[in-house]
């Protein structure tokens, strides 16, 4: 990936059939979540992340992991992760053939413990064994979630999530990412971290992930892209959010996020009107209305015949 960072250029990485799906009180059958991922590949995503090896009574809604990567088909350049808390989890993946696994533990011991039932440092003490399992045979990715802010002990400090990103590195991952679980971030904010991990990580390796429960998404990915950053995770819809963070709502809704990058000039290489397609047949996947604006409102150059004009 060294050396094709463009000014001009955003990476948008695809969540949805993971932090999407997760919550979903209804099952999304299997042949739906490989449809909807071979499309998500046709439209030319570098990097999805397909599901997790979780426990199957932790999150039902992902039970079909295993067979959701053997029923995929595979695009060259497209990256296909797999979220894993565990070394069982992480063989898991590794039989599935996942291209990339994602470790996650939260800043946080409030909501680590929460979600992991652990505290953040027993999680990363764990992914030094994952690493043992996988170490040569994929990339990881290590998330550090709540960097932006806990809903139960509030914003953490910024030297609190560096050292955690350099344990991370301290592993051996190949990339970490930023994540406002519970969407507390702020562009200044966001701003001032981002300048503060990259000289640690760099561009290529480092990866913004916003929830928009406050409104302030994308507002916040351009803050951490003016500050340098070009990666950015999210999903179609808009779906997803934190089962652990009260009141959270769910992703940055990624053709929205590829429609504002397109407006300002940015190159994306992702089919715009694909993704409002895939985005529109969401409701009849998950039963209920989804997030995104532009696949109701229409891209901003769909113009619309002029109303009857009044006499004078």
């Amino acid at each position: 990936m060294s050396g094709i960072v463009l000014q001009d250029r955003i990476f948008v990485q695809e969540v949805a059939t993971r932090d999407g799906f997760q919550i979903e009180p209804v099952f999304v059958p299997t042949p739906e979540k490989i449809r909807l991922i071979d499309a998500l590949s046709a439209a030319g995503f570098t990097r999805i992340e397909v599901s997790s090896f979780v426990s199957p009574k932790a999150v039902p809604a992902l039970a079909d992991a295993a067979e959701v990567f053997s029923g995929i088909a595979r695009r060259p350049g497209t990256t296909y992760v797999a979220l894993v808390p565990n070394p069982k989890g992480a063989e898991r993946a590794l039989a599935a053939l996942a291209d990339e696994i994602n470790l996650v533990a939260s800043v946080s011991e409030t909501h680590n413990r929460a979600n992991m039932g652990m505290t953040p440092e027993a999680s990363i003490r764990g992914f030094a064994a994952i690493m043992e399992t996988v170490r040569g045979q994929v990339s990881v990715n290590a998330t550090a979630a709540t960097a932006f802010g806990c809903p139960f002990e509030g914003i953490e400090p910024e030297d609190k999530v560096l050292a955690q990103v350099e344990r991370y590195l301290a592993l051996g991952v190949d990339g970490v990412t930023l994540a406002d679980t519970t969407g507390m971030a702020n562009p200044r904010q966001v701003a001032r971290l981002v300048a503060r991990v990259l000289p640690l990580v760099g561009p290529e390796r480092l990866t913004l992930h916003f929830h928009n429960t406050r409104g302030c998404g994308l507002a916040n990915v351009l803050a951490a892209y003016e500050a340098g950053a070009r990666r950015f995770d999210a999903a179609l819809g808009g779906l997803g959010g934190c089962p652990f963070a009260p009141g959270a709502t769910g992703n940055i809704c990624t053709e929205d996020l590829v429609s504002m990058a397109e407006e300002m000039g940015l190159t994306t290489g992702l089919d715009l009107d694909a993704l409002l397609t895939l985005s529109r047949d969401l409701p009849r996947l998950v039963g209920h209305d989804v997030p995104g604006q532009v696949a109701k409102a229409g891209r901003p150059h769909d113009l619309h015949s002029a109303p009857p004009l009044k006499a004078a």
